[in-house]
């Protein structure tokens, strides 16, 4: 720990709303520790690291060869810890581990997405009802963050968000939201090329865009069964407008075209390479 301690860069304090330990790289660098002294010979997913120091960690370790992977979430990129000192209980909305950061924090992940720090972008969908005993109120409106269910909706909105925040803002060009969308997470679990790409073979999955779509996000607009979105009243530049799973129309216009029951099993393969 020493050894590993004296060459990593350290990371700065996070920010009260999570208390934090001393040991160098973390929250989100002991799977660079672990691989670092396995000498490389395999390699992890790391998750959702959303502070400056963080990226740099595991561009660190990338640089030393350590066989390292990373995701990110849209809330990362676009949230900030300001949300969660809003009043009364509303800040419960944006409570997700780890917490959102500062704007410094979202500029290195937008850095980190462009230079290939960052393989994935997922949602970490997690949809607690705010208006529900059974949901963000569990422990009443008083409670401290630690009893409030952790975790925000964001299935929906993940790929406009980034497309958005993203490609329309040049940010990243359309190959790279293509592939941390979608061909990258099938080649990690071993779906490609039946996932992850059009080709002769393989499954006819297929998002029609439209690039110049404005859009509001509402909660009323979305499918979820969750009575709220942390991004309620964010425009977006470019929305799908039709859906194909395996070469059938699915979703047209928001409007689902197929009962519960069509999807299908997927059991992961081995992973193959990612482009360099």
């Amino acid at each position: 720990m020493a050894s590993y301690a004296s060459r990593a860069p350290r990371p700065a304090r996070a920010p009260s709303v999570r208390p934090e330990t001393d040991v160098p790289g973390s929250p989100a660098t002991p799977a660079c520790f672990i691989l670092e002294h396995k000498r490389r010979v395999c390699s992890t997913l790391e998750r959702r690291p959303g502070r400056a120091d963080a990226v740099e960690q595991i561009r660190w370790a990338h640089g030393r060869g350590v066989k390292i992977l990373a995701e990110t979430c849209p809330q990362y990129l676009v949230l900030t810890a300001d949300r969660l000192h809003v009043p009364g209980f509303e800040g419960a909305k944006y409570i997700c581990s780890p917490p959102p950061r500062d704007e410094a924090s979202q500029q290195a992940v937008w850095q980190g997405l462009a230079s290939g720090v960052f393989q994935v972008v997922s949602s970490d969908h997690a949809a607690f009802r705010f208006d529900d005993p059974e949901g963000k109120k569990r422990h009443g409106v008083g409670a401290s963050f630690t009893q409030v269910p952790n975790g925000i909706p964001g299935v929906e909105t993940r790929m406009p968000l980034l497309f958005s925040e993203g490609v329309g803002k040049g940010r990243i060009d359309l190959r790279t939201f293509v592939a941390l969308t979608a061909t990258n997470a099938a080649r990690i679990y071993g779906l490609f090329p039946r996932k992850g790409t059009i080709a002769v073979g393989s499954d006819a999955d297929v998002v029609v865009w439209d690039q110049d779509r404005e859009v509001v996000i509402t909660s009323d607009l979305l499918h979820s069964a969750c009575d709220y979105t942390p991004y309620e009243g964010m425009r977006v530049r470019g929305w799908p407008t039709v859906v194909f799973s395996r070469g059938e129309v699915v979703v047209e216009e928001g409007k689902l075209l197929v009962t519960p029951g069509r999807g299908q099993f997927l059991r992961c393969g081995r992973p193959s390479s990612l482009p360099a």
